[in-house]
């Protein structure tokens, strides 16, 4: 049998051998000043990303807006008109409730329940938009803004703009171009500065 040593009055007690580590407080200091470097260098860095992320998702939503337009022309048989206002940043999709003057596309909304459906949008604060029409005709327009018709078919109307711009506070741009057969606007595959 093992015998169990006793402690006596002589030996130390096992609980007063336990030496207790902590930081002191110039160490504590230290790791928050490097953190502060760290977070210094990576802020910047981060907001870029986030701002990129806006750019994207922006032109993501005003392509998922076209595919609605182009849905709703085709299902609802009557031209919708996706009208995009620069100097605001708005856009948004209505019926077309106008017709043709002189080769120029003239739609107006008769009023604010015209189009029950009617969908109004604001681009990221961050953001500015710009309508490129480089079409021989008269630019196709909707309450004076410059407008992108979807006819019942579902193709683009010839006088729409054949590109949209968008632009974020840095230079850094998406552009939504229109495909060659008129049947809608992609994203360019490469952004551009």
């Amino acid at each position: 049998m093992r015998e169990q040593k006793k402690l006596g009055a002589n030996e130390p007690h096992h609980a007063s051998r336990i030496t207790h580590h902590a930081f002191t407080l110039i160490e504590l200091i230290l790791v928050l000043a490097l953190l502060v470097v760290i977070t210094s260098i990576a802020a910047p860095a981060m907001a870029r990303f986030i701002r990129g992320r806006a750019l994207d998702t922006e032109a993501r939503r005003l392509v998922a807006l076209m595919h609605a337009a182009q849905s709703r022309a085709v299902s609802e048989g009557m031209p919708m008109m996706l009208w995009l206002d620069e100097k605001t940043g708005a856009y948004g999709l209505a019926a077309e409730t106008g017709g043709q003057s002189g080769g120029q596309v003239i739609a107006q909304a008769s009023g604010q329940n015209a189009d029950p459906k009617a969908e109004n949008l604001t681009l990221d604060s961050t953001l500015a938009m710009a309508v490129l029409h480089t079409g021989a005709g008269a630019a196709t327009m909707f309450n004076n803004l410059p407008a992108i018709r979807f006819q019942a078919d579902g193709t683009v109307d010839e006088n729409s703009p054949q590109t949209l711009k968008l632009t974020d506070s840095d230079g850094f741009t998406r552009t939504l171009t229109e495909t060659r057969l008129r049947t809608g606007y992609e994203i360019a595959d490469a952004p551009s500065q």
